[in-house]
């Protein structure tokens, strides 16, 4: 398995300058899911993965990673993308890392080059976690989700609670909510009801592609697939882990929003420029 790293200069041996031991956050690893192909945004992402392509002025992944910084302290960001991109990735960390130099990062090949041989985002996520002999608690975020809130509030969550969090977003409508995992949740915001694509769904509120999981969590990821279930769309984890072990939420505030057409990626762009300015 190919695997690049960059670290700047301004880190240590024991990870980068600003993870210090005194930080009173508890470190975790960041792994961004980045290995599809987006063949709905062809002709944009047919030699440019869909992370790397430009929303105001900067690559979409450069938003991800500014968005997450706020959660906690990640002393790491694992990468993960197919063969057909994996070159692209290491182009850009490499001139990231110049500018960023408490930035650490890899950049993970999943050996896969189509769309019919892809691992699915679970797959790519268990493929890091044992390659990587991870055992600390990650953040998982897809490369192509973005936020104009700040998600400090989800940091928090986590840290109260020390059990998986998923990021939930309501879409103030039950015909767009239709298109994504609908949740339910009680008064302390734990999930009781989560359901794919309903045709008739119970509320406005959805599941998003952020998620936390403490170390303890980690094996129950590779049981799942062990079990033979859908290695693809990372919120099917939570779907099957919610009724074992409780899953808490954190509503994200601001706007977000996740790239799959041309339409919302000109949202998107267009967002972001004004913001800019």
């Amino acid at each position: 398995m190919r695997i690049e790293r960059r670290r700047s200069s301004s880190g240590t041996r024991n990870g980068p300058a600003c993870c210090s031991r005194g930080f009173p956050y508890r470190i975790m690893k960041q792994i961004i899911l980045a290995a599809g192909y987006a063949t709905r945004l062809y002709p944009l992402t047919e030699n440019t993965p869909k992370p790397l392509l430009h929303v105001g002025n900067r690559p979409m992944i450069e938003h991800v990673i500014s968005s997450t910084a706020a959660i906690g302290v990640i002393d790491e960001t694992y990468i993960v993308t197919n063969n057909r991109f994996t070159d692209q990735f290491n182009h850009w960390l490499t001139e990231y890392t110049q500018t960023h130099h408490n930035f650490c990062g890899k950049v993970i090949n999943d050996r896969t080059t189509s769309n019919e041989d892809r691992l699915g985002a679970i797959g790519d996520l268990n493929l890091v976690l044992t390659q990587e002999n991870i055992a600390d608690d990650i953040l998982v975020v897809a490369g192509d989700n973005l936020f104009t809130g700040d998600l400090s509030n989800f940091g928090k969550h986590c840290r109260e609670h020390r059990k998986p969090v998923l990021g939930v977003f309501d879409v103030k409508s039950l015909e767009e909510a239709k298109k994504y995992g609908v949740v339910a949740i009680n008064e302390s915001g734990q999930i009781n009801s989560f359901e794919e694509k309903p045709t008739e769904p119970k509320s406005t509120l959805i599941g998003i592609a952020l998620y936390y999981y403490p170390k303890e969590i980690l094996p129950e990821i590779s049981r799942y697939l062990a079990e033979g279930n859908n290695p693809d769309q990372p919120g099917r984890f939570v779907q099957w882990l919610y009724p074992q072990k409780p899953v808490h939420t954190s509503s994200i505030t601001g706007n977000w929003l996740d790239i799959g057409s041309k339409e919302t990626l000109e949202a998107a762009n267009t967002l972001f420029i004004n913001q800019k300015e």
